[in-house]
């Protein structure tokens, strides 16, 4: 079961401003209509890799925490970092950033590893039956309100 969503938006600010919002993963509850903030753990205080960020996350009365590792961190570039689960990395959250000639264009994509088993924990978790439209939506919202961030 693997695959991959991807949503992009030209944003009218420079990579580096766009990279400072996005690898800050305690802000990222300000953009994201699911996850709702959280803090570094283990040690880390900045996205690098390996560096761990427990999240915060919400989806109507469902709430949940979880644990990301930072996998890639080619500022301002790419920055990716994966859901880890019993061990494994069950997707991975990626922002790639280039710029244009009037700021940056942001592509967001969520690559899927999970298992036929773990998607059905998911929706028990979640609430959601089907990840991959869900996670679309969300991140169109999550650039959309990135974008307003940016360019303030």
């Amino acid at each position: 079961m693997s695959q991959l969503v991807s949503v992009s938006k030209d944003i009218a600010a420079s990579p580096e401003t766009v990279w400072a919002l996005v690898s800050d993963l305690p802000r990222m509850g300000e953009w994201s209509p699911e996850n709702q903030g959280g803090t570094w753990v283990k040690g880390a205080t900045h996205a690098a890799v390996g560096a761990r960020f427990e999240g915060k996350n919400k989806n109507g009365k469902k709430k949940w925490k979880t644990v990301v590792e930072v996998n890639v961190c080619d500022a301002p570039k790419k920055l990716s970092f994966g859901l880890m689960l019993l061990g494994k990395d069950w997707c991975d959250w990626i922002y790639e950033i280039e710029p244009t000639a009037t700021g940056c264009r942001v592509t967001h994509s969520w690559a899927d590893h999970r298992k036929t088993w773990h998607d059905r924990l998911g929706k028990v978790v979640s609430g959601v039956s089907d990840r991959a439209t869900h996670n679309r939506a969300n991140m169109e919202i999550t650039l959309t309100q990135l974008a307003a961030a940016a360019e303030k």
